[in-house]
């Protein structure tokens, strides 16, 4: 039984004192705070997250505990902590939000060679392993490589006049190579494109989904734009190396996606140094690493985050187990993870805004 109406504000009072570090608001306010209960002295609520992949939870979860336990009479604080992804409202007439998926993220780079497929496999693993919902749709008709990335080579199947995505790593994932023999060219020109897309977005049965990430070929092309013009895009990444010609396509990805009023949540370095597993030294292959922050600062864009140049990461990508699932604790796959985190974090701060 609570001890007092008085003792219940008091504490809400205290957890409204602590704000969310990145929307700068607080807790209360913004609906974070649930189920209090209070009894004898001892206070037990649950925190709820804007995503499972939350980078600053404990921080959160830290201060609250202060908060509360500064209060008189508090002897003990039980803290839940849960997630619960948020949808964005969309109020645009000529794009259509897929049912069930809170937000579609689109990744793309400039050019190819950049290693952005890897990164979309690693990333979606991350989220899927944070608790997220995740799923995975493999725009890059003419190149399908997420299959062999994700170790799946099982058509999917129908279901009530819908494609069920295939499972894997706890991802939900679809791609034109699960539909094609191994081997076999796809020869299309763009409005075929355009419908394998669309038929990808709106015929798969993708479920409820926190996260729909589509990776991209590279380019700013037919791909890109029916995306865009199916669906409400929350934003999108930008991948790049620390090379001179690939920073200047990423640029223009960019330049693309503000013309198509997507907002970008931020820039990734991939390749970001070679990491010798024989000796241990580091080497810039391409340029000095920090290029591609350098840029998207410069852009006043979001740095997310670098990975380096590992042979475990192509490992992993070759036979089928991204290397944030196959070596999670090794500099790589914390990179990914800490790189995961901050794209949900940068997806939060676009849905509910910062102060």
């Amino acid at each position: 039984m609570e001890t007092s109406t008085v003792a219940r504000e008091t504490v809400l009072a205290a957890l409204g004192r602590v704000q969310d570090p990145d929307l700068k608001r607080d807790l209360v306010t913004l609906g974070m705070i649930e189920d209090l209960v209070l009894e004898d002295g001892r206070v037990a609520f649950t925190l709820v997250l804007t995503t499972a992949a939350c980078p600053l939870k404990a921080q959160i979860e830290g201060e609250c505990r202060t908060a509360v336990l500064a209060v008189p009479g508090v002897r003990e604080v039980a803290i839940n902590t849960t997630a619960r992804v948020r949808k964005a409202a969309h109020p645009t007439a000529d794009r259509k939000s897929l049912d069930g998926v809170a937000h579609v993220v689109a990744i793309g780079s400039g050019k190819g060679g950049v290693g952005k497929t890897t990164v979309s496999a690693n990333l979606a693993a991350s989220l899927a392993a944070s608790g997220a919902r995740v799923g995975l749709l493999d725009g890059d008709i003419y190149g399908p490589n997420l299959p062999r990335m994700l170790g799946v080579n099982r058509q999917p199947s129908q279901r009530e006049g819908k494609i069920v995505p295939v499972e894997a790593w706890g991802i939900r994932f679809m791609s034109m190579g699960l539909l094609v023999s191994q081997g076999e060219a796809v020869v299309w020109r763009g409005p075929m494109l355009h419908g394998a897309i669309k038929s990808f977005l709106h015929d798969v049965d993708w479920g409820e989904l926190d996260y729909l990430l589509v990776d991209l070929p590279p380019g700013t092309g037919d791909v890109q734009l029916s995306l865009i013009q199916q669906t409400v895009v929350a934003g999108a990444v930008i991948v790049a190396t620390p090379s001179t010609v690939a920073i200047d396509d990423a640029v223009k990805a960019v330049a693309m996606f503000d013309k198509l009023q997507v907002p970008v949540l931020g820039m990734i370095e991939n390749m970001s140094g070679f990491e010798c597993p024989g000796c241990g030294a580091r080497h810039e292959l391409f340029a000095p690493s920090g290029a591609v922050e350098a840029r998207a600062l410069a852009m006043g864009r979001p740095f997310l985050g670098a990975i380096p140049l590992h042979p475990d990461v192509r490992g992993g990508g070759d036979e089928g187990r991204p290397i944030v699932l196959s070596k999670p604790e090794s500099a790589c796959g914390r990179a990914f993870t800490a790189l995961a985190g901050q794209l949900a974090r940068r997806v939060s701060i676009q849905t509910l805004g910062a102060a």
